[in-house]
């Protein structure tokens, strides 16, 4: 058993808690607390206003997730003020090891370490992961965050990836207009640009452009709400639309890693977990040409965990190598 700390670093939130890890490396999470980014000037004042917060020496351990690229000299957190040095942090914040890991590898850690019934089907055949090959680990939030399982014989090596950065591909003539309007604000219109949080709203504005439609301007969670209650009839088309561009995108990365299993995950693919049945998910992710057949039983399950950014990285801590 390894007693840690888990913290999960986003540009608005910080999450900690103590974690422990049985002999496997699964760990269990103890009481998680939450902190306000913005309420604190640095990543250490945070850290220790959790450790008064929970009482007691910590832990001497700590595996803590980024919401940004990993391996840096410096790693600045996007929306924060907040910057890390990574080759000093274990001195800062007391500890004798600390891991560092992306968001969504920790994600991916996560999934590799979920029972059966956090990990329901959507879509696809109802099969287990492989003893070999890849599967996709994906999920619109701020960005879009990707990342990958690669199974060797049946145990798991979780791979980071920047995927979210790939260039968005139009299917239909509808799309192509979009990508165009969008180079006038964007240039290179990457896929997080339509498959994120954000994205709701770029394309929410592109079509009503397009189509020269009088909209409600929103912020993304007011647009988010709407799109999903369905009141809004330009917002309702936009969910669609991003629907659509979030299955082929699914599809795109799914081939790129070998077309065995996806996993979506996030809060925002929870909250569209019953209309994504209804939506052109799935077509938009089968069509792939002569791999249609095939991609029609790739199973694509749903990541079900309350704190799955904590737990994968408390999964994925690991003790450094003398």
């Amino acid at each position: 058993m390894k007693d840690i700390v888990a913290a999960d670093i986003g540009g608005t939130n910080a999450r900690f808690a103590r974690a422990t890890l049985d002999g496997a490396g699964a760990p269990t999470l103890g009481v998680v607390r939450k902190y306000r980014v913005a309420d604190f000037p640095s990543l250490q004042s945070c850290w220790a206003a959790f450790a008064a917060d929970d009482g007691g020496a910590l832990p001497d351990a700590a595996s803590i997730a980024f919401a940004t690229a990993i391996g840096r000299d410096v790693i600045k957190l996007t929306n924060s003020s907040w910057v890390v040095r990574p080759d000093s942090l274990a001195d800062e914040l007391g500890l004798a090891h600390v891991r560092l890991v992306n968001d969504f590898e920790a994600v991916a850690h996560a999934v590799s370490r979920l029972p059966p019934e956090n990990l329901p089907l959507l879509f696809g055949e109802d099969r287990p992961f492989p003893m070999d090959g890849g599967v996709t680990i994906m999920g619109p939030g701020t960005g879009l965050g990707v990342a990958m399982i690669a199974y060797a014989d049946g145990h798991p090596h979780v791979i980071a990836t920047e995927g979210g950065h790939l260039d968005f591909a139009p299917l239909d003539a509808l799309e192509a207009r979009i990508l165009d309007h969008l180079r006038g604000e964007f240039l290179r219109v990457s896929v997080e640009r339509i498959v994120s949080g954000p994205g709701l709203n770029h394309l929410y504005r592109a079509m009503a452009t397009i189509g020269h439609h009088r909209v409600t301007i929103m912020n993304d969670a007011e647009l988010w709400q709407a799109a999903i209650e369905g009141g809004d009839g330009h917002a309702r088309a936009a969910l669609d639309r991003f629907c659509m561009a979030y299955g082929a995108v699914a599809g795109d990365l799914a081939l790129a890693h070998g077309p065995h299993a996806v996993v979506l995950a996030g809060g925002l693919t929870q909250r569209l977990r019953d209309h994504l049945p209804r939506s052109h998910f799935h077509s938009r992710f089968t069509a792939k040409g002569r791999f249609e057949s095939l991609m029609a039983t790739v199973p694509i399950r749903l990541a079900v965990h309350d704190e799955i950014g904590l737990f994968g990285a408390a999964a994925a801590y690991r003790e450094k190598r003398s």
